[in-house]
């Protein structure tokens, strides 16, 4: 439940960085959320000196799961997987409810390379790093629930467009998706580039709830089903333009507060902006995790991992690395 709410013009001062917030506008039925983290998205990043397009395109995968991990009302996690043929074959983001992200990739170095060096926009860009396969989402809230999958087809596109099937497919809501990732050059004393990310989601949510096609149930449409169009609300087409207008300089440069964004997009139909969340990077590994990992697989197994006396562990995640004494896995 949202604590509070102000006119946007009362958060022009919105912290930069590292925070989601929550919006409405009455006006035009429409619920939303923009997200912005530096240092945050930094820090993920720098870990693994991952090539530039593959941070880009690891760093809007975050903002999205942080728009969408955001918006669900339970305990948990929140999970989005991409595994394709293409360069990145493999992204991980794992969203802790409410507030803790961490996020990792597998890629190609050469293929990488190639497509970088091809000249292309942004969109074609991600859409040749993707290639085909899938994008999946999935709620886990907890050892004592069923966990819920969502699962869109990727096929050269971006990630925003995989967020819309989604939202079109499986939950049959009118949603738009905005994403912007870049390296910024920050000056003062610490003149170096730095990540930033950004990120706006707006859903046309009415008081009757969300118009569904006809004769479609809710969930997971099979591929290659026919999926009838509803008929755009007036008031959704509005929203859905003026988000269309947003740059991307607009999405992650610091000295635009996600206040004065809103208020140009939206001031006119009255927005509101409710408390925002800090999001706080942090991985959820630690030595006693481990070694429990370590006692689940099979003596034998074991015995091949150890290396000088003993077991070395990095997280792909976060590239801390765990010494374990092979001894202690036998108690």
């Amino acid at each position: 439940m949202m604590s509070s709410a102000a006119p946007a013009e009362a958060v022009l001062d919105t912290a930069a960085d590292d925070f989601v917030v929550p919006f409405a506008v009455e006006g035009l039925d429409v619920r939303g959320r923009v997200v912005r983290l530096g240092p945050a998205i930094d820090t993920i990043l720098a870990r693994h000196a991952y090539p530039e397009p593959v941070s880009a395109l690891l760093a809007e995968a975050i903002a999205l799961t942080v728009l969408l991990g955001s918006s669900l009302k339970v305990e948990g996690r929140f999970i989005l997987q991409t595994q394709t043929d293409g360069p990145v074959g493999l992204m991980v983001v794992d969203f802790e409810m409410p507030d803790k992200i961490r996020a990792c990739a597998t890629f190609d170095a050469e293929r990488v390379a190639a497509v970088s060096n091809n000249e292309a926009t942004d969109g074609e860009t991600i859409g040749a790093l993707l290639g085909s396969g899938h994008l999946a989402m999935t709620i886990d809230a907890g050892p004592h629930t069923n966990r819920y999958q969502g699962v869109v087809p990727l096929d050269g596109g971006s990630l925003e467009e995989a967020a819309h099937v989604y939202f079109r497919q499986s939950e049959q809501i009118p949603t738009t998706v905005r994403l912007a990732a870049a390296r910024a050059f920050r000056g003062g004393t610490d003149r170096a580039y730095h990540w930033r990310v950004g990120g706006i989601i707006v859903q046309h949510l009415p008081p009757a709830g969300p118009r569904r096609a006809p004769d479609l149930p809710p969930g997971d449409v099979p591929e290659g089903a026919d999926i009838p169009d509803l008929e755009e609300a007036d008031e959704w087409t509005e929203a859905r333009l003026i988000l269309e207008t947003v740059e991307d300089h607009e999405l992650i440069d610091p000295s635009i507060s996600a206040g004065k964004l809103l208020v140009r997009l939206y001031h006119e139909r009255g927005v509101r902006v409710f408390d925002p969340t800090d999001i706080l990077e942090r991985c959820r590994c630690s030595q006693s995790r481990i070694t429990e990992m370590l006692k689940g697989f099979p003596p034998e197994d074991r015995a091949d991992m150890v290396k000088d006396g003993e077991i070395v562990v990095t997280c792909e995640f976060c590239s801390s690395r765990y010494h374990v004494d092979p001894a202690i896995l036998d108690d």
